[in-house]
């Protein structure tokens, strides 16, 4: 469950690098989609953590190998309203990853992607990718210490 944590949190520091360096003078579309791939492993790591919790409280038995079941599976055992925002947010990654999307302003500070996601416009900039990190960030922590409890 540690290593799991730790790879999460190696995830982070990619993320951060990303984010507060490469954007800072790339400033393309391709830099947001390596930002949501790394968020997606990071979240992949914690789903992971949570499913063994799970597991440990008696909760699950088994885990699945298929990533969305997997997901399903944490909205199903934990109650947390953090919990299930974070895994919406998730999702929602896995969804952008593989949509059609659109650039605008590339090389600016509103370096912006577009698309849309189960008819609603999904707008990625600066400001809310590094938001989303900021609360991944937390949303680790907070495992962190869910752990820590147990």
């Amino acid at each position: 469950m540690n290593e799991l944590l730790e790879n999460a949190k190696e995830e982070l520091k990619r993320i951060d690098h990303l984010i507060y360096v490469t954007l800072k003078y790339t400033r393309t579309v391709d830099v947001f989609l390596s930002i949501i791939e790394r968020m997606i492993n990071a979240y992949e790591f914690i789903v992971d953590v949570l499913l063994e919790l799970a597991v440990k409280e008696g909760k699950v038995i088994e885990t699945p190998d298929i990533p969305l079941a997997k997901a399903q599976l944490v909205l199903d055992n934990f109650e947390s309203a953090k919990i299930k925002e974070n895994i919406e947010k998730y999702l929602l990654f896995r969804k952008l990853r593989r949509a059609h999307y659109e650039k605008r302003n590339e090389f600016r500070r509103h370096v912006t992607m577009s698309s849309i996601i189960d008819g609603k416009l999904i707008e990625i900039n600066i400001d809310n990718i590094t938001e989303d990190y900021h609360n991944l960030q937390n949303f680790i922590e907070f495992v962190q210490k869910l752990i820590e409890e147990k």
